[in-house]
């Protein structure tokens, strides 16, 4: 049965795609401070783009305050440039070699426009997922029409490929659903 597509590789890619959702939208700010806000923002460091990560340490000192320890005291100004450029609406405080990030509050556009993106990451997830559904199909039409297969054998595994399809589609929304109900929430 095995012959036509690997389900297992197929399961492991929609997989990804799930990985890579939860990635985003744990990104999207809420209220509570995270270090994870920070994700996105690069930074123009010895010539070359790089990820804040690599520069600085974001730590969580108070609930509504992030923390970020450069490494190299000359890159604070990098580092300042490039919170302020990842269009986060946050302003860093230079305290030395150290930064302060207020997190002000949300107001109710703000958090429309975080739901809105939430959509997007969804959406962007979504066909990832089926564009391993394709893979998965293409696979199984050349397999039958190779002879690897049976025509039964196509149904049926199509039938599984679909049903994976569903259910991480189904898993994608169950996330999304929690997560603007923890945006919305004064």
């Amino acid at each position: 049965m095995s012959e036509g597509v690997d389900l297992k590789e197929l399961k492991r890619r929609m997989e990804g795609a799930i990985t890579a959702f939860k990635s985003d939208i744990a990104s999207l700010r809420t209220g509570r401070a995270s270090a994870n806000v920070l994700d996105p923002v690069m930074v123009e460091a010895y010539g070359s783009r790089v990820p804040l990560n690599q520069v600085a340490n974001v730590t969580v000192p108070e609930p509504r305050m992030l923390g970020v320890s450069v490494w190299d005291k000359q890159m604070v100004g990098a580092v300042d440039r490039g919170i302020r450029e990842a269009n986060l609406g946050l302003n860093p405080i230079i305290d030395g070699q150290n930064l302060r990030i207020p997190l002000p509050e949300l107001n109710e556009e703000r958090r429309k426009q975080l739901v809105k993106v939430s959509h997007t990451y969804a959406e962007n997830a979504r066909i990832a997922v089926r564009n391993v559904r394709r893979d998965g199909m293409d696979s199984l039409k050349k397999a039958e029409k190779d002879g690897d297969i049976s025509q039964d054998d196509h149904r049926r595994e199509a039938d599984v490929v679909q049903k994976m399809t569903d259910e991480k589609i189904a898993e994608i929304d169950h996330l999304l659903v929690d997560k603007e109900k923890e945006i919305m929430q004064v």
